[in-house]
């Protein structure tokens, strides 16, 4: 539901607000005008929010949604809103429902047709994105690993074999045992990258391989400190088989039609972007000029 509307003059639904993963000076003037013009905040955590609020001298009531509560204060903010209030949703640090609560109350207003509205901001996992030089028009987002063992090594035995960037959360209490069972799985040689206390006085970003970064962990007297994220690349050798496909493929029906139609059959077949089976397709013909 599309809904147009005026930080001044704020229609009643449900206003989901990103705020900072950590430097205070992140948040948004529209998210901070939201945050004062609305009747209520669902807070994951109502004292780490009224923190944030008082930072900003902002006096909105709080209520509390969080994993354990989410099913009961869904139905009553439902109530409020269709009574006409103004509602804001946030989460303890960034943008709320990323690994962290309100998917049940947002698909439960969608279903009912109630206005649902982004006031964008911070996010963790587009931070770390943004500065781990990684490839990223495409990626996979795990979240956070699970928390026994066997369970963590069976999710990351699934996802070995994935071209795809992956990004994951970590706690300080289980960074060091999902980089030992990545080592385990994905190999110690896997590239990757972890980064501590996104843009927070103790920003830190270590690049390199699954073993430089278990280094780092076990030698650093501060390293299990903060808040992780962890980007690790996708399987290269996944990317060698795809290619290898799509040359074999191209090689096959490039002599029978024309080359823009052959990348868009082997795209399809395969499942793959149209760009770089076009660029192969170029190479393949000896041509730089599209046909």
């Amino acid at each position: 539901m599309t809904t147009a509307h005026n930080e001044e003059n704020l229609i009643s639904g449900l206003y989901v607000v990103a705020t900072p993963i950590g430097n205070l000076g992140d948040i948004t003037q529209r998210a901070l005008s939201v945050l004062r013009s609305v009747d209520l905040i669902a807070a994951e955590d109502t004292r780490h929010t009224r923190q944030l609020l008082q930072h900003f001298s902002i006096n909105t009531p709080l209520m509390a949604l969080h994993d354990h509560n989410e099913m009961q204060q869904k139905d009553k903010i439902i109530e409020k809103i269709k009574a006409g209030q103004k509602i804001a949703l946030v989460s303890d640090a960034g943008t709320p429902l990323i690994s962290d609560p309100g998917f049940t109350l947002v698909r439960a207003l969608q279903e009912q047709h109630l206005p649902v509205m982004t006031i964008p901001g911070p996010s963790a996992l587009t931070a770390a994105l943004s500065i781990a030089g990684m490839p990223c028009a495409q990626f996979v987002f795990e979240g956070f690993l699970p928390a026994k063992k066997g369970a963590r090594e069976a999710r990351l035995t699934q996802l070995k074999s994935e071209a795809r960037t992956q990004v994951f959360y970590a706690s300080v209490h289980r960074v060091a045992d999902d980089v030992n069972a990545l080592a385990a799985i994905y190999g110690e040689t896997r590239v990757m990258v972890l980064l501590r206390e996104l843009t927070k006085r103790h920003e830190t970003v270590i690049s390199g391989t699954v073993a430089d970064v278990q280094h780092y962990l076990a030698n650093d007297e501060h390293a299990l400190k903060g808040e992780f994220v962890l980007v690790v690349s996708g399987d290269n050798s996944v990317q060698d088989e795809v290619a290898v496909q799509t040359r074999r493929l191209l090689n096959i029906v490039l002599p029978l039609m024309p080359l823009k139609q052959a990348v868009a059959i082997v795209s399809e077949i395969l499942d793959v972007a149209k760009n770089p089976v076009y660029t192969m397709a170029l190479t393949i013909n000896g041509s730089n000029e599209p046909q």
